[in-house]
């Protein structure tokens, strides 16, 4: 399902981006923000009236978009995903993997079906994007892919986030490993690690209030970051000439709160 007129200019304009798990949260603020800098987006979740929403905000603002249903644990989700993007589009320039089912508690809570869930939502479906799309952006010359991990794998403390930060430190191997290999072709890979409104931490907070009360006295900005404004133009300003240097990194967009060094 495209929508869309002729779309916006701006520093992405003529620019082709896949956003997974942009029906809500970050992937729906990141979508919003590369279509408003001027890029064809094409929104992918699992969910389709989600990723529709997110279509209708893009093209009631002038841009493009293609709202597909796709479960990223399925490789043939992902390869019909791709596909429609080349025919609708006519390439790929930016993929943005942000699809993730979290696998949270102890290591006695979590169980295998959760655990398997979490990895082949997360780096099992980082890593089949990831080649699957490389032979697309190497066609365009070059190109940004945006992974993601989590503050969680860096924690002082592990306790009930073994199993979540297992899944999210593999996806920043894969990162690395992809930069390294690919840049030669033009291919920048980075690996985001966000603090913002989601669904996602709005449920933690929810759950386990005490804890979010004090993690949130620990981000120096004091605020959590807004998922368009801050977490979504971020992405747009790390795709552009600018920031053409940078590849393999960790960028934290969190308002400083964890210590990546």
């Amino acid at each position: 399902m495209a929508d869309g007129a002729a779309g916006m200019t701006g520093p992405m304009h003529g620019k082709v981006a896949l956003i997974t798990g942009a029906g809500q949260g970050i992937g729906q603020g990141v979508a919003l923000a590369m279509a408003e800098a001027g890029a064809a987006v094409v929104v992918a979740g699992r969910t389709l009236d989600k990723v529709a929403e997110t279509a209708r905000q893009v093209t009631t603002r002038g841009g493009r978009a293609l709202a597909l249903a796709c479960d990223v644990k399925s490789a043939a989700d992902l390869d019909a995903a791709l596909g429609q993007t080349v025919a609708e589009f006519g390439g790929l320039d930016v993929l943005v993997n942000t699809a993730q089912e979290v696998p949270l508690g102890t290591l006695d809570d979590v169980t295998d079906e959760a655990f398997i869930a979490g990895f082949e939502s997360g780096p099992l479906a980082t890593l089949r994007l990831m080649k699957r799309a490389r032979p697309l952006l190497a066609a365009r010359g070059g190109g940004t892919i945006f992974n993601f991990c989590s503050s969680a794998g860096i924690r002082w403390d592990m306790s009930g986030y073994g199993a979540y930060a297992a899944v999210k430190q593999s996806i920043r191997a894969l990162t690395r490993a992809a930069a390294a290999e690919w840049g030669r072709q033009g291919i920048r890979v980075l690996t985001i690690a966000p603090h913002a409104e989601s669904p996602g931490l709005k449920w933690w907070v929810e759950h386990n209030p005490d804890e979010a009360e004090a993690f949130f006295r620990t981000i120096p900005l004091g605020r959590i970051g807004r998922l368009e404004h801050d977490i979504g133009r971020a992405l747009v300003a790390l795709c552009g000439p600018d920031m053409g240097y940078l590849t393999g990194a960790t960028i934290p967009l969190d308002g400083g709160q964890a210590n990546f060094d």
